[in-house]
C-alpha cells in the first residue's frame, strides 16, 4: 500500500472531480468541430471552469496556500512558502481540435522545491503522481526511467517549434507535461524544450527525478522562459552533447 501525504491526496481529490467537467466538455469539443464557429470560446471557459474547481478544492484543507496558475497567474496568501502550481488543462490545442491527448496537472512547491506532482490524463485514465523522496507513479505502479543507453535506440519529444534533429528518434505530442510523464514511464527516453512555463514542467520534472532520470537546466525561480532537458541517467550525457547548440 502506498502512503501518501494529505497534500497528495487533496490534489487527486481536486482532480478527480475537475476530471468530470472535461471528460464532459471533450465530448462537446468533438461535436463542435464541424460547427461555424469553432470550439475556442468553449474550449476558454472550460479552462476557467477547471482551475476555479481545482483551486476551490485545494483551499478547502489548505486555505493559506498561494497559488500560481496558467489562466490566473500569481494568487498570494498568507503561507507564500506554499504555492499550488496548477494547469488546468496542458494540451489545450489537442482539446481544442478533439485530439484525446492533454492532461490536468497540479504540483506543490514548497520553500522553492518542488516536492509532489499531480498529472492526470482523463480519457486513458491514466494518473501520474510522485511526491519528494517517495518515488513516482502510475496508478499505484512504481515508475522508472527507461535504461536505454544508445541514442539511436531512443525515442525523444520536444514540443519546440520547428525542433529538427537527425539523431534523435522524435515524437511532437502537444503536451509537456504527459511527455515528462512518459519520461518517468520509461515510455520516452528524453523531453527537451526552450521558454516553456513552470505550470507545464513543475509536476513533470519530479516525476522523472522520482523516477530515477535527471532534469537539466530547469529554473523553479522563473514562472516562465524555462530551458529545460529531462532524461534517463544512461543517455543524460549523449543527449546534451547532441543540444549543446539548442
Amino acid at each position: 500500500m502506498i502512503s501518501i501525504s494529505s497534500n497528495l491526496n487533496v490534489m487527486i481529490k481536486a482532480v478527480e472531480k475537475a476530471s468530470k467537467l472535461v471528460i464532459r466538455d471533450f465530448g462537446e469539443v468533438e461535436k463542435l468541430q464541424i460547427s461555424k464557429k469553432g470550439p475556442r470560446d468553449f474550449v476558454t471557459k472550460t479552462d476557467k471552469r477547471l482551475e476555479n474547481i481545482i483551486i476551490e478544492e485545494l483551499s478547502k484543507t489548505k486555505k493559506n496556500y498561494s497559488f500560481l496558475s496558467e489562466e490566473i497567474g500569481k494568487i498570494k496568501n498568507k503561507d507564500e512558502e506554499n504555492i499550488w502550481i496548477i494547469d488546468p488543462i496542458d494540451g489545450t490545442t489537442n482539446f481544442l481540435h478533439g485530439i484525446p491527448h492533454f492532461a490536468i496537472c497540479i504540483a506543490l512547491q514548497s520553500n522553492n522545491e518542488i516536492v509532489s506532482g499531480l498529472i492526470f490524463d482523463p480519457i486513458k485514465d491514466e494518473m501520474f503522481f510522485a511526491e519528494k523522496n517517495k518515488g513516482s507513479y502510475l496508478n499505484n505502479q512504481r515508475l522508472r526511467v527507461s535504461k536505454k543507453n544508445v541514442i539511436d535506440d531512443c525515442l525523444f519529444s520536444s514540443n519546440h517549434d520547428g525542433v529538427r534533429f537527425s539523431n534523435f528518434n522524435m515524437r511532437y505530442t502537444g503536451c509537456a507535461a504527459l511527455d515528462l510523464a512518459y519520461v518517468a514511464a520509461g515510455r520516452f527516453d528524453g523531453y527537451f524544450h526552450n521558454n516553456i512555463n513552470l505550470w507545464d514542467v513543475a509536476a513533470g520534472s519530479l516525476m522523472v527525478q522520482e523516477a530515477g532520470g535527471i532534469v537539466n537546466d530547469l529554473n523553479k525561480f522563473n514562472n516562465n522562459c524555462i530551458n529545460i532537458r529531462a532524461s534517463s541517467d544512461g543517455i543524460n550525457d549523449k543527449m546534451l552533447k547532441e543540444l549543446k547548440n539548442f
